[in-house]
């Protein structure tokens, strides 16, 4: 896990790496590759190399990443981002049986739209998006929503539909669970999302003058879906 002997994660890391059929391409935004708590290395270090594959960058064509655009291009490839485009990942796993690539975009909400948005190669795989039905786990690390998820959360939930293996959730999550533990016992606070914090007043930050930043926050409020 390459962290100290006193917080290591290698004792709640699997023994080897998991066998699975899905390979996962994690797009990660450069500015997560400096963040001490990221959780992609947990994730990478329970797969094999061949099916977790990290590229890093903001900007993704065809000219330098053409392995990328062949698996965008394959029809069994998907790309795991919400929207009213996408469907339901638990859904199309049912009607498909076929060995797929899920593409997951590692970075903040506002980076992975970014990244989403402004790479045509990311439109051509089909989008599928998770059911909100569990809360996140990484309660070091403040979500926009409850049921906003990290990207291992993403990929444990993701890669445990497509294998249609729970065991494999409960494996990838396992280090992650410690590492939070590790991280409260050496004095971190437990982050409460943003939309838990302004539906029960503690939210202590100065409200945003962006007009749009604020509506956004109201709809947090209100429950509606952004």
């Amino acid at each position: 896990c390459s962290r100290p002997q006193k917080v290591c994660l290698c004792p709640f890391l699997p023994v080897h790496p998991l066998k699975v059929s899905t390979c996962l391409y994690i797009i990660q935004h450069p500015a997560e590759e400096s963040r001490v708590l990221r959780t992609v290395p947990l994730l990478a270090a329970c797969l094999p190399p061949d099916k977790c594959k990290i590229l890093v960058g903001r900007r993704f064509n065809e000219d330098r990443y053409p392995e990328l655009a062949t698996v965008c291009r394959n029809p069994n490839t998907l790309i795991l981002y919400p929207g009213a485009e996408a469907t339901i990942l638990e859904e199309m796993a049912v009607m498909s049986s076929n060995p797929s690539v899920v593409i997951i975009i590692d970075g903040t909400w506002s980076q992975a739209k970014d990244i989403f948005y402004k790479n045509s190669l990311f439109r051509l795989p089909k989008q599928v998006q998770l059911k909100p039905s569990i809360s996140s786990q990484y309660v070091i690390r403040t979500q926009p929503t409850n049921t906003c998820l990290s990207t291992l959360e993403c990929a444990a939930v993701a890669l445990s539909i497509m294998e249609k293996n729970k065991s494999i959730q409960e494996t990838i999550l396992h280090p992650l669970q410690a590492l939070c533990s590790f991280q409260l016992q050496h004095g971190a606070q437990i982050h409460h999302s943003k939309e838990h914090l302004l539906k029960n007043g503690l939210y202590d930050k100065p409200m945003p003058k962006n007009k749009r930043k604020l509506r956004r926050m109201e709809l947090l409020v209100n429950n509606v879906k952004i």
